[in-house]
């Protein structure tokens, strides 16, 4: 029971920070915003705001379910010294500290600010920290040396390309999800543009998470260990995640040369769009199901075992 309620706080976190770090980023890179289309935007609050609740509930969530499995204990969740010893005397604690004190200043910023750019970049900035923060209670977590810095900068860059990616998603789905509902001229234009902008960032973004992925394969399994993956609950996990992420990679490639532009092509010649918004909200969904599922499976797997760790 304690180990689902630490993979469930796992994936609150993972859901929550990649929202805030990849949507700010999306809405001042891909989506300009003029007067006409603000009126569609209105939920970017909400949504922000609602995601830095749920990293700041899952991280207490996180902080009671592993002192509980620290100390094997659950009646100790309760007990303000156990507590600050798991927060000052663990790296997992000081990263959880530091990753709710950032929360507490993002949702801060969603509540009390308008959401210029200035504020956006700060929510984005602030929640890039909070991603790279997971990589200190990680797998790559455990290396040494200068090996050590190496896996953790790894896995960093890891969760970054991953926020890029995933961030972008639910605006987009949102956008689509939304769009029948619009009527102003320029909504499907700017849709449009933003879905092209983000062609080049997603590209760039999937070339980190293959490079980066492939490097944290080597540490947690390496050559040797190949066979295991077949023998390990880690390594079928691992698969079914491969196999989600190909997915992902599928649909994004659909939808970047085929879907994109053949929205692109209907409004050029003012032609009906409902079925090219239709097949792209259903493209997006879809992706953004599969970018859920990778990120409950890697944090299933943030409670196992890697086979390098194995005799």
């Amino acid at each position: 029971m304690l180990e689902l309620i630490v993979m469930a706080a796992r994936l609150g976190q993972f859901l929550a920070a990649v929202v805030l770090f990849g949507s700010p980023l999306f809405f001042l890179y891909a989506l300009s915003v003029d007067d006409r289309l603000r009126p569609g935007l209105r939920w970017r609050r909400p949504m922000l705001a609602a995601a830095a609740a749920l990293l700041g509930v899952s991280a207490v969530a996180a902080l009671g379910a592993q002192t509980a499995v620290m100390t094997g204990s659950p009646v100790l969740v309760f007990d303000l010294e156990t507590l600050w010893a798991v927060f000052e005397g663990t790296q997992y604690g000081r990263a959880l500290g530091a990753r709710m004190v950032l929360t507490a200043l993002v949702l801060v910023l969603c509540v009390s600010l308008s959401l210029s750019k200035i504020a956006l970049t700060a929510v984005s900035v602030l929640s890039a920290l909070i991603l790279a923060s997971f990589a200190w209670t990680g797998h790559g977590a455990t290396g040494v040396g200068a090996w050590g810095v190496i896996q953790v900068v790894n896995d960093a860059v890891h969760l970054l390309a991953a926020g890029v990616w995933l961030g972008a998603l639910a605006v987009l789905a949102i956008l689509l999800v939304t769009a029948h509902r619009r009527t102003e001229i320029t909504y499907l234009p700017t849709l449009h543009r933003a879905l092209r902008h983000f062609s080049g960032v997603g590209s760039v973004s999937v070339a980190a998470l293959v490079a980066t992925g492939l490097i944290n394969s080597w540490f947690l399994i390496g050559p040797s260990h190949l066979g295991d993956l077949f023998h390990t609950s880690y390594g079928w996990l691992l698969l079914i995640k491969l196999l989600a992420f190909f997915g992902m990679l599928l649909l994004a490639a659909i939808n970047r040369f085929f879907l994109t532009p053949g929205l692109g092509g209907v409004l050029a010649y003012d032609g009906p769009t409902a079925p090219e918004v239709h097949a792209l909200r259903r493209s997006v969904l879809v992706e953004a199901g599969l970018g859920i599922a990778v990120l409950a499976l890697v944090s299933a797997m943030g409670t196992l075992a890697p086979p390098s760790s194995e005799a």
